[in-house]
């Protein structure tokens, strides 16, 4: 009775952790409209770059598949983010293509079909493998990397914000969405028992801290120079 209790209290927390980190996540998937109402509204992609909106359609692709029930039947959680996730930057890319100059169109259209290639090996490959385990581990194993490498893309920012003195390049609300996604999944995973979820999310977790502590301490020194400029 005590463990069918302990048991129940586990899944209302791994269910409440998940939901949770959907709700974030969909701050972050919706962070990029502003740049894309700019590119509309003047009709060009002017210096913004597509590949961010490549690299996290991978990464939504391949955690996506590791959340389907043909590779682990308890994430469905982990499946429904990332479906989310991948429509919006199938949506982003596609106005970067329509909106882009011929040379940024080919070379977009070129990665895009590249990542489909990628994705459909791995989906096709996993497959082969008949071991349930072993094809989970694969595949959790890649999902793993790809997140990690995005969680870390943030450090060449942190660098600039640093360099700068500004944290322009760091909106607050979109490293508090990636904080508070990764701790919600950091959760999720621990409550699920799966490394593959919880390992990249709590080093997500981790440099989420960094990047608010760095932008509270720079938005501090911003104040004092403010007060200095005034009491002169």
């Amino acid at each position: 009775m005590v463990l069918s209790g302990q048991y129940s209290a586990f899944l209302i927390a791994k269910v409440a952790a998940g939901i949770a980190g959907n709700f974030f996540a969909f701050g972050l998937f919706v962070s990029p409209m502003h740049t894309f109402k700019r590119i509309i509204r003047n009709g060009s992609t002017e210096e913004f770059s597509g590949l961010p909106y490549i690299y996290a359609l991978l990464n939504c692709m391949i955690s996506m598949w590791y959340g389907s029930p043909l590779i682990s039947s308890d994430n469905m959680l982990i499946l429904s983010v990332n479906s989310v996730g991948a429509v919006f930057q199938l949506a982003y890319i596609t106005l970067f293509i329509v909106y882009a100059e011929k040379p940024k169109k080919v070379w977009m259209m070129g990665l895009l079909v590249a990542v489909c290639g990628l994705f459909a090996i791995i989906a096709i490959g996993s497959l082969q493998i008949s071991d349930p385990f072993l094809r989970r581990t694969v595949v959790g194993l890649l999902s793993c990397f790809s997140l990690i490498s995005m969680f870390a893309s943030p450090l060449f920012i942190i660098n600039l914000v640093i360099r700068t003195k500004s944290v322009e390049f760091m909106p607050f609300y979109l490293s508090l969405s990636t904080f508070l996604m990764s701790t919600s999944f950091l959760l999720y995973g621990i409550f699920n028992y799966d490394p593959y979820v919880y390992v990249p999310n709590g080093i997500g977790t981790i440099l989420g801290i960094v990047q608010l502590a760095l932008e509270r301490r720079i938005n501090c020194c911003i104040e004092e120079r403010k007060k200095n400029v005034i009491l002169r």
